[in-house]
């Protein structure tokens, strides 16, 4: 039998998926599993190892059955996973405890101790990026605080996607877009002992793994993982993508300028350069290949909204978000002008500012219905985007803007990124574009294509194209507008919302001091501060 098919493996945050796919970006052929998170612990959100490698087994059997096809059809295999947080080996490549995902919020003091005592700002031109809470980086400094025997046990310092791969072939390494994450020098996109010295973290400096490029090949399945999967034993593996370049990469884009939104539980917004450029309200991190990098700007502030409005509108109908979403497709799709719907915050689950934040909705009348409620969350996700996107137009021109993710595929939302973006976006036909991503790194390895560029453009994947609506540009630009001053108003009172108001008791807020928290209240995503931005080689 010709081996004439891809398999792309995506593990998100809920759900392992593994697609089949054609030379041409087909999908021929899918299986999912859930996979549970672990949440015993306040602020401690992780995922068991071996939960994770047999939801990617069940879901590999479940893709070839789906498309008719054994491991034989199979050239090669590529995987993406959930970025960030981290994955931790013993040394004898045992998993040591569970892996930590990016929902993971238990090294905020650190976080916070670092901001206070400007390590955090010490990173910023070394790795083009200040730290986040779930950044590996931080997680392993709250281990050795916290649980110093198992960080003194450490053996390998990996990512979910490292993970899948060590379960398929037995290699451990990594690649240039995970360990970017957390562990390189912005300009030489190498590992940086500078970076480990400022942290803290010198001493885990030998597990790191071998870090090698996305199209490489990362090993072979073996015949323990064949008899397990239904793969044939000896199909190769190639090193593969963190998911948020993977999604990338699945919606055609590998150039610089190519911006990619992916609007799933967190709101990811991503532009490729090809030089590195630092500034305030992204991240730098590295592409694909060496000499290029991918800024970033995300917050978890995306259709996990959509997800949580749900359920409380229509509890236990598992269909409640697609649903609410046809309502407001119908509603949308005719002719005329927007209705008066409430304003809201997308704040339920973070923010993009380094601040508390909370969830708001504005304007809220007795006439309002859910449909109402549930297209003003839509529009304030696409705003928290909007604000992103506008931040990582400072690193230089956009050529298109391509999203992925949520209910982006439905006409009425791709209108309304649009109209919102004031911008074309693009929507691919195929949605899964983190796992098309990482099929195509797979293809690469085995020499189906030379290059990623090449394995991109021999895809016949279908993309519609929408364009702002100038009437309905004008009026959602007057609305952003609102929404930002809102934002800005209502920054000071965020950390005193639940308090019962004791805060206003405190003598040292006063009238006069609230007025000078309104006045120099703005999000921290200053776009419009060019000064802060730097391009090109290392200062």
């Amino acid at each position: 039998m010709r081996r004439d098919f891809i398999i792309g493996i995506d593990s998100g945050s809920t759900t392992t998926k593994a697609v089949v796919f054609s030379s041409t970006g087909a999908i021929v052929g899918t299986g999912r599993r859930r996979v549970a998170q672990h949440m015993e612990r306040p602020h401690h959100v992780e995922r068991d190892m071996h939960e994770a490698w047999q939801a990617v087994i069940g879901s590999i059997r479940d893709a070839l059955s789906t498309a008719g096809l054994d491991g034989n059809a199979i050239a090669s295999v590529g995987v993406t996973a959930h970025g960030d947080g981290v994955f931790l080996l013993d040394r004898s490549r045992s998993p040591l405890g569970r892996g930590i995902m990016s929902l993971d919020s238990r090294a905020t003091a650190i976080h916070e101790r670092w901001k206070h005592d400007g390590i955090s700002d010490l990173t910023l031109p070394i790795a083009g990026q200040r730290p986040y809470v779930y950044s590996a980086n931080t997680l392993l400094a709250w281990i050795r605080d916290n649980e110093p025997e198992r960080y003194q046990a450490i053996g390998s310092v990996i990512f979910a996607k490292d993970w899948i791969r060590y379960c398929l072939t037995g290699e451990i390494a990594t690649d240039l877009t995970e360990a970017s994450t957390s562990f390189t020098d912005l300009y030489t996109q190498d590992y940086s002992d500078d970076l480990l010295d400022v942290l803290g973290l010198a001493d885990i400096r030998n597990a790191l793994p071998e870090m090698r490029l996305s199209c490489e090949q990362g090993g072979v399945v073996t015949a323990e993982a064949a008899a397990l999967t239904g793969l044939v034993a000896g199909t190769p593996v190639s090193v593969g993508l963190h998911d948020v370049t993977a999604a990338a990469v699945g919606l055609g884009h590998t150039r610089a300028g190519d911006l990619s939104i992916t609007a799933g539980t967190f709101s990811i917004n991503e532009v490729f350069r090809d030089r590195p450029v630092v500034g305030e309200g992204w991240a730098c991190r590295a592409g694909y290949r060496r000499g290029l990098w991918n800024c970033m700007a995300i917050s978890p502030a995306s259709s996990s909204n959509l997800e949580w409005l749900a359920k409380i509108l229509m509890p236990g109908d598992q269909d409640a978000a697609r649903v609410l979403s046809a309502e407001i497709e119908a509603r949308l799709s005719q002719p005329g002008t927007r209705p008066a719907v409430p304003l809201y915050h997308p704040f339920l689950f973070g923010s993009p500012y380094d601040a508390p934040a909370s969830a708001s909705l504005f304007g809220v009348q007795s006439w309002h219905d859910r449909a109402d409620l549930f297209q003003a969350m839509v529009e304030g996700t696409v705003f928290n985007h909007r604000e992103h996107v506008d931040a990582l137009k400072q690193t230089g021109p956009v050529r298109r803007i391509g999203i992925s993710g949520g209910g982006s595929g439905q006409p009425a939302i791709a209108q309304m990124f649009a109209d919102i973006l004031g911008m074309p976006v693009r929507i691919p036909e195929v949605r899964e574009a983190g796992a098309l991503g990482a099929a195509l790194t797979a293809s690469v390895a085995v020499g189906l294509y030379a290059n990623l560029e090449d394995a991109v453009a021999a895809q016949d994947v279908p993309m519609h194209t929408y364009r702002p609506q100038p009437d309905r540009e004008r009026v959602y630009e007057g609305i952003y507008r609102r929404y930002v001053a809102l934002t800005q108003a209502m920054r000071p009172f965020w950390s005193d919302l639940y308090d019962g108001g004791t805060s206003s008791l405190k003598p040292a807020t006063t009238e006069r001091s609230r007025e000078n928290d309104l006045v120099e209240a703005g999000p921290v995503l200053n776009y419009a501060m060019a000064g802060t931005m730097t391009q090109g080689a290392r200062p």
